[in-house]
Order: structure tokens, then C-alpha cells, then sequence
């Protein structure tokens, strides 16, 4: 964690007082352009986090076309931007702020889940973690983070250019090239073939088909290690848990998803925001087994057929299997006694209905 003044080189969040953030790198001599001027990088560097800095008035002629200018004649705006006076705090980015604003090439994955795999899979300083698909950087950051330099993290990433990305934004973040990071490129199940055996204490894995590269991820994970996958489709989901119970050497799949909403508070005004960040993916959790031991199962009723799609029957099939294909079961006796309850809720009702307003019968009713 860096400490004291701003330094060149570090990157910096610029918040404005409608909340508006942006993230830039402070070059000696640089500015970063705003929508109210610029900030001069100078005003910063060698100062400390917490600062208030106003910005300056820039060159209104770069707000306009200067190839065109008589398309902008109308627009008056484009040249008030270039007007200063505009405050910013000034603030070392959080890790969640830096992975939403780095450049990137393949889609992220977003804070609130990159903190459930970190809390669920149980990351902690000193693990050996392995990660199938880099992409831009964002969960090998804060697996970075999370086994810090006692640990060590090793990623493998199928596309060469992800990996260049990845690499460059964690160097940024951490201001040097982390050396308990191994990122190798290739696909996971050549590359894997090549690790130790049970070298692993936790395996994340953000890829397309993670039911496919199960047999090497037991190979290289330690007995009760954690497998934690990332999925983004509910087809996924199911070919994964399937693929992890039929194995036999992973426990019961936990599922489950993190919606995340925002509130505003003003004074006694709270209220939840308009926007909020919905669906972005599935983590499926699993432990491993130990070799020779296979992992406990719920037993399934027999009458209960979860598999079959009732699409695929014939009408005839259909209407046989009609009970053995429905989600809410509901026993006779069990059936019995919610109608005896209705009725003597019904009869209830009707004898405080004035003498003169007839009760509802069933049969009234399903007329």
C-alpha cells in the first residue's frame, strides 16, 4: 500500500462534488483533460491525498473542429468546456476503482463478484492459487492482493494480447512487476499437465466451459482445496454441477449470485438509486476430494425424474410422467389438511357476514 505524497507515475482519482471520478496516471508537465478544463499534473505531484485542486482554463480552440469549425458555429458549449475553475479531491484510486477504470480488452469481472470469490473461495495471504483466463487483469489483481508476496499466483491465459494487458495493468497498480505472479499463455489443460501434483490450495477458473478442464484442475488442486468458477449463463451452470457431481471427486456445488444497488440519504430523503448493477455472472463453489474417497450425495427420490425435458416426450409420456415432473409436490394428507383449513377459514368468514349479504360459496366462486 503506497503512503505519503503523490509521486509520477502513480495513478490518481480526480472526484468532483457531483461525484464524478476520473482516474489518470500524473505525468510531470501533464494535465488531465475534464469537462470544466484542465488539472495541471503539477499541482499535484509531491502533494498528499486528500487535496482540493481547481482547474485551469485550456485552449478553446482544441474544443472545437478545427477542420470544420462551422460545424461547431452553434454549439457554444464546446468552447465553455475549455473554462476552468472547476474543484476536484484528489485520491490514490481504490483497488475497485483502478479495475473499473484501466483500459482493457475482454470484459471484466466486476467488483462484487471478485469479492465473493475471494471470501467464499477463502483467498488468504500465503495461498498457492491457480487462475485459468486472465482477460484484462481484474481478478489477478486482487489475487495479487489477496496471497500478497508470501503467496504465489499462477495464471494461465490462452490469448497472448490478454495476457500483455493483464500483465501491464497489474504492474501499474502494484508500481513495479509482481514477482509472485506466474503468467503463463497457452490453453489450461496443456499448461496444467505441466504443474505439480496437488500444488494448489484454491483453482478460479473464468472461462467458457470449466466442466471440460475438470480432470486436470483435480490433478494439480490439494484434498479440500477450493474450486471456484465464474459462469455468466444458467446453461453453464448446469453443465458445470452436473460435470462435478458425475466426477465423484468434488462436493456439492454451491450456487449462487450478487445483485448490487445503491442508495441515496439526504437529510430524512433516502432512497435507492434509479441504476443499479443487476446480472453479471454465476460463481459455482466446490472442494476436492481426497484421493480414493468419493463425495456424499443427497439422495434423490426415485419417483423423481430432474433430468428428462418434458419437450422431448410424447403426449401419451407426458401425461404419464405429469406427477413425476412437478416442482411442487404437495402430498395427499398434506393436500387434505390445507382444505380442511380453507374450509373452516370460509365458514368463519361467512358467520360474520352480515344476515343480509350471502357468503361465497366454491362454487359461487368457480362460477
Amino acid at each position: 500500500m503506497r503512503r505519503g505524497p503523490l509521486q509520477a507515475g502513480e495513478k490518481v482519482q480526480f472526484t468532483d462534488r457531483r461525484s464524478n471520478k476520473i482516474t489518470d496516471q500524473l505525468v510531470p508537465g501533464g494535465c488531465t483533460q475534464t469537462s470544466h478544463g484542465l488539472i495541471l499534473h503539477d499541482d499535484v505531484i509531491g502533494r498528499t491525498e486528500g487535496i482540493v485542486v481547481t482547474t485551469v482554463t485550456g485552449k478553446r480552440e482544441s474544443q472545437v473542429n478545427s477542420n470544420h469549425p462551422e460545424r461547431d458555429a452553434n454549439k457554444p458549449w464546446k468552447a465553455t468546456r475549455a473554462i476552468g475553475g472547476w474543484q476536484f479531491a484528489v485520491m490514490r484510486p481504490r483497488l475497485a476503482d483502478y479495475v473499473l477504470s484501466m483500459p482493457r480488452g475482454a470484459q471484466i469481472m466486476y467488483p462484487k463478484d471478485i469479492a465473493q470469490v475471494i471470501q467464499l473461495a477463502d483467498i488468504r495471504s500465503g495461498m498457492n492459487v491457480l487462475e485459468s483466463g486472465a482477460g484484462s487483469g481484474a481478478m489477478s489483481i486482487n489475487l495479487l492482493d489477496a496471497v500478497d508476496e508470501r503467496g504465489q499466483l499462477t495464471t494461465i491465459e490462452l490469448r497472448p494480447e490478454f495476457a500483455r494487458i493483464a500483465w501491464s495493468n497489474a504492474a501499474l497498480y502494484f508500481g513495479c512487476e509482481p514477482s509472485w505472479w506466474h503468467l503463463l499463455t497457452g490453453d489450461f489443460d496443456s499448461v496444467a499437465a505441466t504443474l505439480p501434483e496437488h500444488s494448489y490450495d484454491r483453482i478460479v477458473l473464468d472461462m467458457l466451459d470449466p466442466w471440460n478442464r475438470l480432470e486436470q484442475a483435480y490433478r494439480v488442486i490439494a484434498p479440500g482445496g477450493i474450486l471456484c468458477a465464474y459462469v455468466t449463463t444458467t446453461t453453464q451452470i448446469s453443465r458445470l454441477a452436473e460435470a462435478l457431481r458425475e466426477s465423484g471427486h468434488w462436493t456439492e456445488p454451491q450456487i449462487q449470485e450478487t445483485l448490487e444497488r445503491n442508495w441515496k440519504a439526504t437529510g430524512l430523503a433516502i432512497r435507492p438509486d434509479h441504476q443499479m448493477i443487476g446480472h453479471t455472472g454465476f460463481l459455482v463453489i466446490s472442494r476436492t476430494m481426497a484421493p480414493g474417497f468419493d463425495a456424499l450425495r443427497k439422495r434423490d427420490r426415485a419417483t423423481k425424474d430432474t433430468m428428462t425435458d418434458v419437450d422431448s416426450l410424447t403426449a401419451q409420456e407426458r401425461a404419464e410422467r405429469l406427477e413425476d415432473l412437478e416442482l411442487r409436490d404437495i402430498s395427499d394428507r398434506k393436500l387434505s389438511k390445507v382444505l380442511r383449513d380453507l374450509t373452516r377459514q370460509m365458514n368463519a368468514l361467512e358467520s360474520d357476514q352480515p344476515a343480509d349479504q350471502p357468503g361465497i360459496s366454491v362454487k359461487e366462486h368457480e362460477r
